[in-house]
């Protein structure tokens, strides 16, 4: 990325292999990058950090380990792993052959999915998994309710929940993601197009409201969400508030616990003992994968050469599951 704007500023070109700058790290040749709606934010506002222009996007990644540093303990040379790292403007992002990372960041990719469906989970998967279980402290025959449920978080949210016991209501925009998202394990699916998803969710737990409500979308539907939350529920959104539709008096008023999530949190503040329980999740998850209790779909592929083509697939927001380029 050159400078911020449309999918014009993406330049195709070279960089220098990078190298090892300290004994804890490994080199790894990526060989596919998974890409997120905040890679095409980025590209659109600029990067987190000011004055690191041009800069490489990508957060998402899977690879093979081409070097090790002398304090490496985890891995070695031919080792195949799968991460999140980068991307946010001080260190370069994965939308390229090779990057450098401390080990802490990498998990050995699961043995029975690909480069380019590990590459699709790492982001997706911590921050499903901590919205759900340490932000939202789902408990076992809980209800909870996941907005898009059908995309790159929301597809692998319904599963974790179903696995954990829950009971879970999804909702998305057609027939076919409804189908989707109920062979992942949701109970309930709501079009939200055809049906108010607030009086939907009601019906279905009998007026009380869901113990957890999962808001992907942002917008109008933050706030929309309260009213389907029982009384003392808990919600976890992973976008900030727009003012332009702010009334958290139905909050307020039923007693909501309101968490903000932000995956990248632990990166941009450096706290390492988080990043490494982060990496802990990819571990738990990569036994999930081999014992094919999890899933992951890839909707849609492309060079990396078509970075800018698959970002205005993902803003154009018409996929189930996840994009992925192949390096």
């Amino acid at each position: 990325m050159m400078s911020p704007g449309g999918p014009e500023v993406l330049a195709f070109g070279e960089v220098p292999v990078p190298a090892l700058r300290s004994e804890t790290e490994i080199l790894v040749r990526i060989r596919a990058a998974g890409v997120n709606p905040m890679d095409a934010k980025q590209r659109g506002r600029g990067t987190w950090y000011p004055g690191t222009l041009p800069a490489i996007l990508g957060a998402d990644g899977a690879g093979i380990v081409e070097e090790a540093g002398p304090g490496v303990r985890s891995f070695r040379p031919g080792d195949e792993v799968y991460f999140v790292h980068g991307g946010l403007g001080k260190e370069p992002g994965t939308y390229a052959e090779y990057t450098v990372l401390e080990e802490r960041f990498a998990a050995r990719k699961p043995a029975n999915l690909s480069f380019t469906e590990a590459a699709a989970v790492p982001l997706s998967l911590i921050t499903a998994w901590e919205a759900l279980f340490e932000l939202g402290r789902l408990g076992k025959a809980e209800t909870v309710l996941i907005h898009a449920g059908a995309g790159g978080v929301g597809h692998l949210a319904v599963q974790l929940a179903a696995l954990h016991g829950a009971r879970v209501c999804a909702t998305v925009s057609t027939q076919e993601k409804e189908d989707f998202v109920r062979a992942l394990g949701a109970e309930k699916v709501i079009r939200y197009r055809e049906r108010n998803f607030v009086e939907g969710t009601l019906a279905w737990t009998n007026a009380a409201g869901v113990d957890l409500a999962l808001d992907l979308v942002g917008g109008r539907t933050f706030y929309q969400t309260f009213g389907a939350v029982r009384f003392y529920g808990r919600m976890v959104t992973m976008l900030g508030p727009d003012p332009k539709y702010a009334d958290w008096q139905p909050a307020r008023l039923r007693g909501l616990t309101v968490s903000f999530y932000l995956m990248f949190s632990p990166g941009y503040f450096n706290l390492a003992d988080h990043q490494k329980r982060q990496t802990g999740v990819l571990e738990r998850a990569a036994e999930l994968f081999e014992k094919r209790k999890l899933s992951v779909k890839v909707s849609r592929t492309y060079p990396l050469r078509e970075a800018a083509e698959a970002l205005r697939a993902i803003e154009r927001g018409d996929t189930a599951g996840k994009i992925v380029l192949e390096v």
